[in-house]
């Protein structure tokens, strides 16, 4: 019902189509091919434009992910701070490459084109959450601190 309000309230279905994206991935954990064909349904696009407006956008899953998506930045700004030494510091600690989810399902890690965050670079973000700059020794322990709370 909430979804089809924003639909309503949106100038065009496309306008409200990454809301109702995020709110199917939040309920089902991701975008899945069902989910797909639901925000066609509700949009009233088709299941083929509502997959090219997801894999448009690097913070919609069209494949499961894990409880924890890491988001390295690897723009310029987080690049020349040390971001892929980072995103390589994570792939260690968790024992996952780029692109990757734990055995456990708790985290995957992806690298992403720009948070925003340029001024705390290197910069990471999880779920809503901006952190930076992320050292080579605070990624341990935000690791720690994320597996303390929960998605």
């Amino acid at each position: 019902m909430e979804l089809q309000q924003r639909v309503a309230r949106a100038v065009t279905n496309r306008e409200a189509a990454v809301d109702v994206m995020k709110e199917l991935q939040n309920h089902y954990g991701w975008l899945t091919d069902e989910a797909v064909a639901e925000a066609g349904d509700l949009l009233g696009l088709s299941t083929l434009q509502i997959e090219e407006l997801a894999t448009f956008y690097e913070m919609i899953y069209r494949r499961p992910v894990g409880r924890h998506v890491i988001h390295v930045c690897d723009s310029i700004s987080c690049w020349s701070m040390g971001g892929e030494t980072l995103l390589r510091q994570f792939e260690k600690l968790l024992g996952i490459q780029a692109g990757g989810t734990t055995t456990d399902g708790v985290f995957t890690l992806l690298p992403c084109s720009c948070l925003g965050n340029c001024g705390n670079a290197p910069a990471v973000m999880v779920g809503e959450r901006q952190f930076g700059p992320v050292s080579i020794e605070s990624a341990a322990a935000l690791l720690a601190e994320l597996r303390r709370t929960p998605s």
